[in-house]
């Protein structure tokens, strides 16, 4: 039985769900290595994964594959759940930067955009964001 199938309770389940797709990401390339697998532990800490389910998403036979949902929208929902997740320690560092992009890409949005997603993302969630954006962003939600 795939370990997703344990968990009926929404959260934890769509964080698990997070965390295998990472888990497979960071795999893509054969093995994962002690880096990766340092990254990984730090999100496996910031979803709440139990040491059991750490373990039973590594296991090398288990491959989760990405759902890309169809809406521009429900992409965007995705990788805001994620960066809220990211950004719960305020601090997102260069490796998972790297993994995040390939979820991006993942997600369907392609290089070019997700890189730009990204270090909007990372402006706005560690609140660097410059006027522009945040007049832009205010402008919006007032009209």
């Amino acid at each position: 039985m795939p370990i997703l199938d344990l968990y009926e309770h929404g959260d934890h389940r769509k964080n698990l769900a997070h965390f295998a797709t990472l888990a497979s990401l960071a795999a893509v390339d054969g093995e994962i290595n002690p880096k990766e697998k340092a990254v990984l532990e730090k999100f496996a800490f910031k979803l709440n994964i139990t040491e059991q389910e750490f373990k039973e998403v590594m296991k090398k036979e288990n491959k989760y594959p990405i759902e890309t949902p169809h809406s521009g929208e429900k992409r965007f929902k995705r990788l805001f759940e994620f960066f809220q997740i990211i950004f719960s320690d305020h601090y997102i560092d260069e490796d998972e930067r790297i993994i995040v992009e390939k979820y991006a890409i993942g997600l369907g949005f392609s290089p070019k955009k997700a890189t730009e997603v990204i270090n909007k993302s990372i402006a706005i969630f560690s609140g660097q964001i410059d006027f522009e954006d945040y007049h832009e962003l205010i402008k919006r939600e007032c009209n």
